[in-house]
C-alpha cells in the first residue's frame, strides 16, 4: 500500500471542499444523521450480545416463561432490562432502512456536486484542450471522462463506505472488548496467568490475517490501477474508431484497427488475469481466516465451560463478543480489496487535479485590451509542446477593417498563430491586444455538436435567438438548401454530412453570427475552387463590416483579401 500519509492528504483534499460548500449544512447534517444511525446499529448488537446471553440461559434452565418474555415483551437478568427479540429486531430493520436510505442521499448529492465542481474545472480556461498539449503522462491524466464519469462515483461511494465502516468497527471494538475482558477471566498458560485472555487471543488472531493478507494482496491496488487505465484505452479506440468510420473504410484500413483494438483488449484481458490471481490468492486467505473465526472463539472460551465457570449462555456471549472484536480487529482484511481499489481512484483523480492546475498555470500570451481595435502581438514567442521555437519576438498588427491571408508552407507555424490569436495556445510569451469586439474563429475541421441540425448550425449561439427563417435563409445561401427541412432531425452531423458540407455549416455560423472579426484556418480547403470563391464572395458581401483574417494554400484565395502575410520556415512572418 502506498504510504498511508500522502493518500489521506490526496482524499482529504477531494472530500473537504464538498463539506465546506454551499451545500455543507445539508451534507453535515446527513453525514451526522448517518454517523448516529450507524453506531446506534452498533447498540443494537451490544444489546443483542446480552439478549443472546439471556436467551440461552432460559433454555438451558427451561424457563418458559423467561423465553417467551425474551421473545415478545421484555425481561430482567442480571439486573438488565432486556426488551424481547421483536422490539429489537423491529428497531434494526428501521434504523438499517433509514441508514442506507440518508447515506444514498447523501451519495447522490455528494456526487453531483463533485461532478459539477471537475466539469468547471475541466472546461474552464481552455483545460480541456491544454491538456492533451501540456500533459506528458507523468501526472497521468489519461481519459479525462472516465476520471469525471466514473472515478468521482467511486470514490464518493468508496469513501463514505470504507470511512462508515471503519468507525463502527472502532466503535464496535471498543464495546465489546469491554465485554469480551469481564466474560474471558484469566488463563494460566506454563506458570504464567493471562487476565483477559480470549482479548489477546482475538488481537494475535486478527494481526496475524492483516500481516499475511497485506503482504499477499500488496501488488492490488497498481493492477486496479492499470485496470482502469487499460479499460479506458480499449473503450477510447472504439469511440475513435466509430467517430472516423469513414476513413477507416476508405482506407480499408479494418485489419490494422482489429489488430489494434485485440491487442488493447489483450492487454485488458492480461491485467484481468493478474488481478484474478491474486484476488484469488486474497480470496483463499480471507475464506480460510473467516471459516476458522466461526469455530475459534468457542473453542478458546471452551475451557471455562467445561469447568463450569460460565453456562451455556455465557459461551454463546463469549463466543460473539470474540467474534465482534476478532472481526473488528480484521477490518483491514476485510477491507484490503476495498481499500486497494479506493486507493487506486484516489491516485487517479488527485493525478487529474493535478495535471488540470498544470495545464492552467501553463505559461501564454498576456492579454490586454486594444484601444485602436486592432489585433496585436507584441514581442510574442510561439512554441510546440516538445520545446521547438516556432516563431520568436514577433510583432505583428492586424488592421481593423484591413483583410489578410496568411500563407506558408506546411508546419511553419501557421496554425500556431492561429491559435495563440485565439488565445488558447499554452506554449506562447508575450502580449496579445485584443479589441473590444466580437470574434469568430473557423478551423479547418468544423465541430458539430451532438443534436439538431438546429444546434449544428447555431452553434455555439443558443438556437432559440435565430429564427427558422433565418435558418433556412443561410443554408440556401451556402448551398445547403436541401437540408431546411431537417432543422429539428437529430443525428450524428459529424458523420452524416462530408468534409465540404460541414464547412459549409461553419460558414452558415458566420453569416448568422455576423462577428466583427473572422479567422479561418483553411475552413475551406476540403471545398473544390469555385465553391471556396463562391463562399468567400459571399462573406465578402453578406459581412462588409467583418475584417477577415485567414489562412490558405490555394492562391485564389489572396484575391479576396488586401494584406499578404508569409509565414517562412525560420519563424518570421513578411
Amino acid at each position: 500500500m502506498r504510504i498511508i500519509g500522502p493518500l489521506l492528504k490526496d482524499a482529504w483534499r477531494l472530500a473537504r471542499p464538498y463539506f465546506a460548500s454551499e451545500e455543507k449544512y445539508r451534507a453535515w447534517l446527513l453525514l451526522v444523521a448517518i454517523i448516529g444511525l450507524t453506531l446506534g446499529l452498533v447498540g443494537l448488537d451490544v444489546v443483542l450480545s446480552f439478549w443472546n446471553r439471556a436467551f440461552y440461559d432460559s433454555l438451558q434452565a427451561k424457563d418458559a416463561q423467561a423465553f417467551m418474555a425474551l421473545l415478545l415483551t421484555w425481561h430482567i437478568a442480571d439486573g438488565w432490562l432486556l426488551p424481547g427479540f421483536v422490539w429489537v429486531a423491529g428497531a434494526y430493520v428501521v434504523v438499517s432502512v433509514y441508514l442506507r436510505y440518508l447515506t444514498q442521499m447523501l451519495v447522490i448529492g455528494w456526487r453531483a456536486w463533485m461532478t459539477q465542481r471537475f466539469v468547471a474545472a475541466w472546461m474552464s480556461d481552455q483545460v480541456y484542450y491544454r491538456l492533451g498539449l501540456t500533459d506528458t503522462g507523468r501526472t497521468k491524466a489519461d481519459n479525462p471522462d472516465q476520471r469525471i464519469a466514473e472515478d468521482v462515483r467511486d470514490f464518493v461511494d468508496r469513501s463514505l463506505s470504507l470511512s462508515l465502516d471503519l468507525m463502527s468497527n472502532l466503535v464496535s471494538l471498543t464495546s465489546f472488548i469491554a465485554i469480551l475482558w469481564s466474560l474471558s477471566g484469566p488463563l494460566t498458560l506454563l506458570g504464567v496467568t493471562i487476565p483477559g485472555y480470549m482479548v489477546w487471543a482475538a488481537l494475535l488472531y486478527a494481526a496475524l490475517g492483516s500481516v499475511l493478507i497485506h503482504y499477499v494482496g500488496k501488488p492490488l491496488a497498481g493492477l486496479r490501477f492499470r485496470q482502469q487505465k487499460v479499460e479506458a484505452d480499449f473503450r477510447f479506440a472504439m469511440m475513435r474508431l466509430r467517430e472516423n468510420a469513414e476513413g477507416v473504410a476508405l482506407y480499408r484500413g479494418e485489419a490494422d484497427e482489429n489488430q489494434g483494438l485485440r491487442a488493447r483488449f489483450a492487454a485488458l484481458i492480461a491485467n484481468w488475469w493478474d488481478i484474478m490471481r491474486r484476488a484469488k490468492l486474497i480470496n483463499a486467505i480471507a475464506a480460510a481466516y473467516g471459516q476458522a473465526a466461526v469455530v475459534f472463539p468457542v473453542l478458546v472460551a471452551a475451557p471455562r465451560f467445561f469447568a463450569g465457570e460460565i453456562a451455556l449462555g455465557g459461551l454463546t456471549q463469549t463466543a460473539g463478543a470474540f467474534g465482534q472484536v476478532q472481526g473488528s480487529m480484521s477490518w483491514f482484511v476485510n477491507s484490503y480489496a476495498g481499500l486497494a481499489e479506493w486507493r487506486a481512484i484516489v491516485d487517479r483523480l488527485a493525478g487529474f487535479e493535478r495535471a488540470m492546475a498544470t495545464a492552467r498555470g501553463q505559461t501564454s500570451l498576456v492579454e490586454t485590451d486594444a484601444k485602436d481595435g486592432n489585433f496585436a502581438l507584441a514581442g510574442a514567442d510561439l512554441g510546440l509542446p516538445d520545446g521547438r521555437a516556432l516563431v520568436a519576438a514577433l510583432d505583428l498588427v492586424l488592421k481593423r477593417g484591413q483583410s489578410v491571408v496568411v500563407t506558408g508552407r506546411s508546419g511553419s507555424g501557421k496554425s500556431t498563430l492561429f491559435r495563440a490569436l485565439a488565445g488558447i495556445w499554452p506554449f506562447a510569451s508575450g502580449i496579445i491586444r485584443r479589441p473590444e469586439a466580437s470574434s469568430l474563429f473557423l478551423p479547418q475541421r468544423p465541430y458539430l455538436p451532438l443534436g439538431s441540425l438546429r444546434r449544428a448550425l447555431t452553434y455555439p449561439d443558443k438556437a432559440a435567438i435565430h429564427a427558422d427563417l433565418a435558418l433556412v435563409a443561410v443554408l440556401e445561401k451556402v448551398g445547403l438548401g436541401g437540408l431546411a427541412d431537417q432543422l429539428d432531425a437529430e443525428d450524428e452531423w459529424g458523420q452524416r454530412l462530408s468534409g465540404g458540407e460541414q464547412q459549409r455549416i461553419a460558414i452558415a455560423r458566420a453569416l448568422l453570427q455576423r462577428p466583427d472579426w473572422l479567422f479561418l484556418d483553411e475552413a475551406t480547403a476540403s471545398l473544390d475552387p469555385d465553391s471556396e470563391a463562391m463562399l468567400y464572395g459571399l462573406l465578402k458581401r453578406e459581412l462588409p463590416g467583418t475584417t477577415i483574417v485567414s489562412i490558405a494554400h490555394r492562391p485564389a484565395v489572396a484575391g479576396f483579401h488586401d494584406r499578404h502575410l508569409v509565414v517562412g520556415q525560420d519563424g518570421k512572418i513578411i
